[in-house]
């Protein structure tokens, strides 16, 4: 990307771009919502309160980031719209989303209308800084399958004007369009690659113990990056037990407050017709298949893998044109107490919170319930089940949030 040396040669760039609010103004049950993020949060409440669709809005935020034609990212774009939102004299009918990134550039707001009906695509976008509209697109011609763009220049003319794809994210395409040669240009590009960055490195995680129990062909499911559903788990733990002994020694020592019995490490092994199964090392001779673990361990097991690795090793889509150190990864977890008793529950709480402490690792999950995950430090809570009597529709609740809170209207 074209801002890249100027952000390594800042001295602010040290700081990781990072996402720290969403904003669902019109998208499936919620209304005017904007929701706190932190290094760990969780979304509690009931089932029906919004907890998967503002998980749902955050990834589809991220593909938007990396590219993926609109089609892709929303398949079924109706469930988006909110039930009770008419149509106006069109017969159109949207839903609208947005987030706001911290980072090198300051806090920059990304906001985006999708029209959903009668046919899908971008009907506006509009990034900003400090109030200072960066990028603004919208419809000028309903015949047209384009949008009409404007982008910050402040050079010899005040904005470019230019047109784009209207299945695209406009913020995405900026620095394959903009030259960065006046300063206006330049911070175009900051606020756009800042965006960028924040969003893409998402993994989407639901482990599925069914499909965890049975035996991997080695190199033919996930070449050693683990799946979003962890159903090659067996063939990552013979990956990662030999690459890194120290996090293979603290996922072990998070397996002895998660599993039943003693557990003296955990490791994959050959079976007769060639494929990978993981085990457990019971520390006397004993080895216990994982198929042979309940739903909740392996679930467990997974779920603290997956807090103990990273990139490299998870089924993600970094910005392969910026370094490393200037990204981190955003794990989303729907479920994320599912099948877990209490103990499991706040163990799983206290290496999400250290790992996520670290900077290397954010984490927004979704659960039924909070309450265990009070002991742990800098967890931000959303609770929808204290929305109010309106459900998602109101505003959440949020509780030991660490990262400021702002409202702005959308767009």
């Amino acid at each position: 990307m074209h801002s890249r040396r100027a952000l390594a040669q800042d001295p602010t760039a040290r700081a990781k771009p990072r996402v720290t609010e969403l904003r669902l103004s019109a998208f499936a049950g919620h209304r005017g919502a904007a929701f706190p993020l932190g290094p760990l949060t969780l979304f509690a409440g009931p089932s029906g309160s919004g907890k998967t669709s503002a998980l749902r809005a955050y990834e589809a935020l991220a593909l938007l980031g990396a590219g993926v034609e609109l089609i892709d990212v929303f398949p079924e774009p109706a469930r988006c719209v909110p039930e009770r939102a008419r149509a106006d004299g069109q017969a159109r009918r949207g839903f609208r989303i947005g987030c706001t990134v911290d980072g090198p550039a300051g806090p920059v707001r990304l906001d985006v209308a999708v029209q959903a009906e009668p046919e899908l695509r971008i009907a506006g976008e509009r990034l900003t800084r400090d109030g200072l509209t960066l990028l603004e697109t919208a419809q000028r011609d309903p015949g047209r399958r384009a949008v009409q763009a404007a982008w910050h220049t402040a050079g010899a003319a005040p904005v470019t004007r230019a047109p784009l794809p209207d299945d695209r994210l406009g913020t995405a395409l900026l620095p394959l369009r903009v030259a960065g040669k006046t300063d206006g240009q330049r911070l175009v590009l900051a606020a756009a690659e800042q965006v960028v960055v924040a969003l893409r490195s998402v993994f989407t995680c639901d482990p599925r113990p069914g499909r965890m129990r049975e035996p991997v062909p080695p190199g033919l499911v996930g070449a050693g990056r683990l799946l979003g559903g962890c159903d090659n788990l067996a063939e990552v733990l013979w990956r990662t037990r030999s690459e890194c002994g120290n996090r293979h020694a603290q996922l072990v020592a998070a397996l002895r407050s998660g599993c039943a019995g003693p557990v003296a490490d955990v490791l994959a092994e050959e079976t007769h017709d060639g494929e990978l199964r993981a085990l457990l090392d019971r520390g006397d001779g004993v080895r216990t298949c994982v198929g042979r673990l309940g739903d909740g361990e392996l679930r467990y097991l997974a779920l603290a893998l997956v807090l103990l690795t990273g990139p490299r090793v998870l089924e993600v889509d970094p910005v392969a044109e910026v370094p490393e150190a200037y990204q981190s990864l955003t794990v989303l977890a729907d479920g994320f107490d599912r099948c877990l008793d209490q103990r499991q529950k706040r163990a799983l709480a206290d290496l999400a919170a250290r790992m996520c402490a670290r900077g290397h690792l954010r984490l927004i999950g979704a659960v039924a319930d909070a309450t265990w995950a009070a002991t742990a430090d800098g967890v931000t809570v959303v609770d929808l089940g204290r929305a109010g009597d309106g459900g998602a529709e109101s505003a959440p609740v949020a509780r030991r949030a660490r990262v400021p809170r702002s409202r702005a209207p959308g767009m």
